[in-house]
């Protein structure tokens, strides 16, 4: 089943981050450099986020009660914004730790052993981003794609600081150390305004993307045939469930029977391009036409 799949995934996502946040901490307890300090904090955030990925990804699996008859898909977006302002608080961290190594730089110790480490930690979770972004696409599942993009800024954050630390190493630029952590913390403070921004969007049912929302409509107006028009779109996400609602006109001798066949046709070709889907259509006589929306030819 498809939760069932989402579920471990998310749980692989908890073991993969307690792993390079072992590997990342042991780079930095070697080498003592504010980058890799930098680059290991952010980790500490990715286990706390895959955390709670898992929680969201085990309770928005749950199916519709009395009290959400909705279901309860949008927990995954409270992870989603969870895990924003999680690395927003990284970030401060780490801006933190740069400016007093700016204060008093220090050489890295060891550093090409650490700069291994690291790398080995970067290729983990570069493997596991794309594994995520892979199967979170295809399950369309806000908490796991949030994963996918969190590890794809730390894969990009960590190539950076292995490039800067090495720079370090080799040219005894010791400022350039506690620079390349403040750059890492600005990029990582994007990522999370990034992501808190597209799960505050899901919260607040913002309409589908234009891309999909037109080819919503050409799908209506192919499958409407015997219809007059469709009027008052209305389309938002729950997670990996899509809500389209809107008002079919229909001529007003039509008896009920093939105004109901018109929204099934309707509802099927949707459902086969949008996977889980809830349709909702109230059918109404050509007096209740706009004139606008979609009109079917």
């Amino acid at each position: 089943m498809v939760p069932d799949r989402a579920l471990r995934l998310a749980a692989g996502s908890v073991g993969i981050a307690f792993a390079v946040l072992g590997l990342k901490s042991a780079a930095w307890w070697l080498t003592g450099s504010v980058a890799l300090l930098a680059d290991a904090l952010e980790s500490v955030v990715n286990v706390a986020a895959a955390v709670a990925a898992l929680l969201a990804v085990r309770l928005s699996a749950e199916p519709p009660d009395a009290n959400h008859p909705y279901g309860h898909a949008k927990a995954e977006y409270f992870s989603a914004v969870l895990e924003g302002a999680l690395i927003i608080v990284a970030a401060l961290l780490i801006l933190k730790e740069a400016w007093g190594a700016w204060l008093m730089p220090q050489a890295p110790d060891v550093p090409w052993i650490g700069l291994a480490i690291s790398v080995v930690a970067t290729a983990i979770n570069t493997v596991w981003a794309l594994k995520l972004r892979r199967e979170g696409r295809l399950l369309r599942s806000p908490a796991l794609l949030a994963d996918a993009r969190h590890l794809f800024s730390d894969v990009v954050t960590s190539a950076g600081v292995v490039v800067g630390v090495g720079i370090v190493a080799l040219t005894g630029l010791l400022w350039f150390d506690p620079l390349l952590a403040a750059l890492t913390a600005v990029n990582i403070l994007f990522s999370g305004w990034q992501l808190l921004r597209e799960s505050v969007g899901g919260l607040m049912d913002e309409a589908v993307e234009p891309a999909l929302l037109a080819r919503i409509r050409a799908l209506m107006g192919q499958e409407a045939e015997g219809a007059l028009e469709m009027h008052d779109l209305r389309t938002r996400h729950s997670g990996r469930t899509t809500f389209v609602e809107f008002h079919l006109v229909v001529p007003g001798d039509m008896a009920v029977r093939e105004s109901h066949e018109i929204c099934d046709r309707i509802e099927a070709a949707l459902k086969d391009e949008l996977g889980a889907a809830v349709i909702t259509i109230h059918v109404e006589p050509e007096a209740k036409a706009k004139h606008q929306g979609v009109l079917v030819l």
